[in-house]
């Protein structure tokens, strides 16, 4: 319970602040606050999450306080909003990149994630990032555009590439999350606003399917083979949420992928909008191929093994209320675009 309050209280720290070293403590209270969360089980893979994660973090933050130290001295501004000197707006791209696990910052995020329980992975891929992308969002005016692009694009190519081959449900999840991050920053300089929407919809669909993973015990695609028989509901759930995740039309995934390419096309960036439309394709194959081993694979069928038995338990109203708004929110788009 404390660790949480200090998670939320860090959070809110650093996204309420107007002040470089205000901003830097909430993210190392956050830090501090979430590795006892990951290394919870002292399984050695989990220490070894802990240590990754603490060392990143540390290296991450160190330049944050760098890049701001650096503006200071040069325009005497401690204000987040002020960030004007060109070097340090490089590193603090560094620095945030690190923080959030953007390619080619991204090594740490996989390692980390499959180390951790999947509360704390869910906790790690949406709490933890949300003040890194504030951060961004406040100075999105002083940042190098071509910059954030490439590392857009090469973390939506990364995220797709490496997500192909894992077996592992957390990895996956994890390699997901560095694409949706890809998406986030390509749109930051042009329309920061939406970069925050696509952050809080992909926030709730990654929620609803860590907890559906997690109410399932669901680490690896082999568990998830034979779950539509212990679970049917869950697993049809997982099917829809994985499809918005994926960014299929009528779904609410689709809305900020939607909206995000009309902005680059606006913005005369059609050849970056096209590459990644194209390399969230890669993303889809995984996704798909999740959905597919969730629903579509029905264990073999012997005499000892018929069918497992049904888990009888009710569906939590988080995961209920999760989905229904991961799946329906498309019909709002209206509302968003005026």
């Amino acid at each position: 319970l404390i660790f949480i309050i200090s998670l939320f209280l860090g959070t809110t720290i650093t996204i309420s602040s107007n002040h470089w070293v205000m901003a830097w403590t909430g993210l190392e209270i956050n830090t501090l606050a979430i590795l006892p969360l990951i290394s919870k089980s002292h399984h050695p893979r989990a220490v070894e999450a802990a240590t990754k994660y603490f060392l990143v973090q540390a290296t991450a933050s160190t330049l944050v306080l760098f890049s701001s130290m650096t503006n200071a001295w040069y325009t005497g501004q401690w204000d987040i909003t002020q960030l004007t000197h060109s070097t340090s707006s490089l590193i603090l791209t560094a620095a945030i990149s690190m923080k959030l696990g953007l390619a080619p910052f991204h090594f740490w995020f996989p390692e980390v994630l499959q180390g951790s329980p999947l509360t704390t992975g869910l906790l790690l891929s949406t709490v933890m990032k949300f003040p890194p992308i504030t951060l961004l969002f406040m100075t999105s005016q002083s940042l190098n555009p071509s910059l954030l692009t490439v590392l857009a694009i090469l973390s939506v190519a990364m995220g797709g590439w490496m997500g192909l081959n894992q077996t592992q449900t957390r990895k996956i999840m994890a390699f997901s999350s560095i694409a949706h991050l890809g998406w986030m920053t390509i749109i930051l300089v042009y329309y920061p606003k939406l970069t925050l929407l696509n952050f809080y919809l992909y926030a709730m669909m990654t929620a609803a399917v860590f907890l559906t993973l997690n109410s399932m015990k669901v680490l690896k695609l082999s568990t998830l083979m034979t779950a539509w028989t212990k679970a049917p509901s869950l697993s049809t759930i997982l099917l829809l949420t994985l499809l918005s995740l994926a960014g299929l039309p009528p779904l609410t995934g689709f809305l900020p992928k939607w909206l995000i390419i009309q902005e680059l096309t606006k913005q005369d960036m059609a050849p970056a909008a096209m590459i990644i439309s194209l390399l969230s394709l890669l993303g889809l194959f995984f996704y798909l191929r999740l959905a597919y081993c969730a629903t579509i694979t029905l264990p073999p069928h012997t005499t000892n093994h018929m069918k497992q038995w049904h888990i009888n338990k009710p569906i939590s109203p988080s995961i209920a209320i999760l989905t229904t708004l991961s799946i329906m929110l498309l019909p709002i788009s209206p509302m968003l675009a005026t």
